[in-house]
């Protein structure tokens, strides 16, 4: 893949973005498991952006940065949704969890955070 100033800059605004929900996360008392976990098997290869657990709970999280959360949920496709809840299935499998799980969406516009709790 060939970067030019316009992916660089979009890749640093998603990594601030995801600087960002991590630190929300830990305030809520979520300890951050992993981040940007990649599988290919079955899942048409999809990245989670952040694994957190908080007691019996553990929450997938896509974060997104746009200017509004309008355009943050378009970014979500259908296709996407698909290959994130088996990414999703596959880590709680690979590592046999039994408690809760859920899939989250937060939104980050600036310095404002929007949490969308099981919504995907």
């Amino acid at each position: 893949m060939l970067f030019n100033k316009q992916n660089i800059s979009s890749y640093r605004v998603g990594l601030k973005a995801e600087l960002i929900a991590r630190w929300y996360l830990r305030i809520h008392g979520f300890r951050i498991l992993q981040t940007r976990y990649v599988t290919g098997k079955n899942t048409n290869r999809a990245e989670i952006d952040i694994i957190a657990k908080k007691k019996d709970l553990i929450i997938f999280v896509e974060v997104k940065s746009r200017s509004d959360i309008l355009k943050a949920w378009d970014a979500i496709t259908d296709s996407q949704i698909k290959r994130l809840r088996l990414a999703a299935e596959n880590y709680l499998s690979v590592k046999r969890w039994h408690g809760c799980a859920r899939y989250d969406v937060i939104f980050v516009h600036g310095y404002k955070v929007t949490w969308m709790q099981g919504v995907i």
